[in-house]
């Protein structure tokens, strides 16, 4: 998979509007192309079986035929790496599972924080410190990954978005403003999200400064980006591990809150009062309610 997608990157600006759609959609759903012939992907993408053969000579391949043997052998190297995992998982004990996937998900930070270009972080947040509006970006699996830092964003910044993203239309209407001194951080991880990459696409068209969250060079989120925070996501089991990437979230929260130091205790202060006005984290269970004063409320 690694080579065709470094294929696809490499010619990815040199494609047509109809050639980009496919590399979208293969990237996204490599597992259902794979029983596409050449016409089938193309109605499917919505272009003509002429240009899913094109794209095929584009990347190298001799004719769809080659392209799409390599696509077979992506897809059984993945399949191959699910039913090891679901074999050696039912020799496992409950306990060597989570032994298990607690010391990979430690590994994948450890691998992480040996990998991760510094220069690239401090980068994104400047960015981040210098941008008008700040945009985030993330779906499906890694939209809790986008609340989390959104969260914590609000409390640092005037005018950030959380995009929502249930449909392409909804997405654009939300960001038809972005545009020059603004940022978007998108964040993605395989499958990688066709409609996180279009929003990367657009913001990039207008200038914004682009930031990506992602596991991988090659990962096709890079095609839009200046900044680039790479984090590993290897698949341990039908779950992606997004343990690094919240790490790597946490470390820029972090280091916008030393960045915005003054501003962030102001929030808290504000906040503080607020939720002591308004009881938002009365413990009830703790410190009973005075009865008698909800008789005098009802009464």
């Amino acid at each position: 998979m690694e080579d065709m997608i470094n294929r696809m990157n490499e010619k990815f600006p040199y494609m047509s509007k109809g050639q980009k759609k496919l590399a979208g959609y293969i990237t996204s759903n490599y597992d259902r192309a794979v029983f596409m012939t050449a016409a089938k992907m193309g109605e499917a993408v919505g272009v003509s079986e002429s240009t899913v053969i094109r794209f095929a000579a584009i990347l190298g391949y001799k004719g769809y035929p080659e392209f799409h043997r390599e696509l077979e052998k992506m897809v059984q190297n993945k399949l191959n790496s699910i039913h090891t995992i679901e074999v050696a998982s039912g020799k496992m004990s409950r306990q060597e599972v989570l032994e298990a996937v607690l010391k990979a998900d430690a590994e994948k930070i450890k691998l992480t924080l040996e990998t991760l270009d510094r220069e690239a972080f401090e980068i994104a947040v400047d960015s981040i410190l210098a941008a008008k509006r700040i945009y985030i970006v993330g779906i499906r699996s890694c939209a809790p990954l986008a609340s989390f830092l959104g969260f914590y964003l609000n409390m640092m910044f005037d005018d950030v978005t959380i995009v929502s993203t249930n449909n392409s239309s909804e997405m654009f209407e939300q960001m038809m403003r972005i545009g020059e001194g603004d940022c978007i951080i998108g964040i993605s991880f395989p499958r990688y999200s066709m409609r996180t990459l279009k929003a990367m696409e657009f913001a990039n068209d207008r200038n914004a400064k682009v930031i990506t969250i992602t596991d991988s060079k090659n990962s096709p989120m890079n095609l839009y980006s200046s900044c680039n925070l790479l984090a590993r996501s290897d698949m341990a089991s039908i779950v992606d591990s997004l343990v690094a990437p919240l790490s790597v979230i946490n470390a820029l929260i972090v280091s916008l809150c030393i960045k915005k130091q003054d501003k962030v205790i102001d929030t808290l202060e504000m906040l503080e009062n607020i939720w002591n006005e308004y009881q938002v984290y009365e413990p009830d269970e703790i410190n009973r309610v005075n009865d008698s004063k909800i008789m005098d409320i009802e009464d």
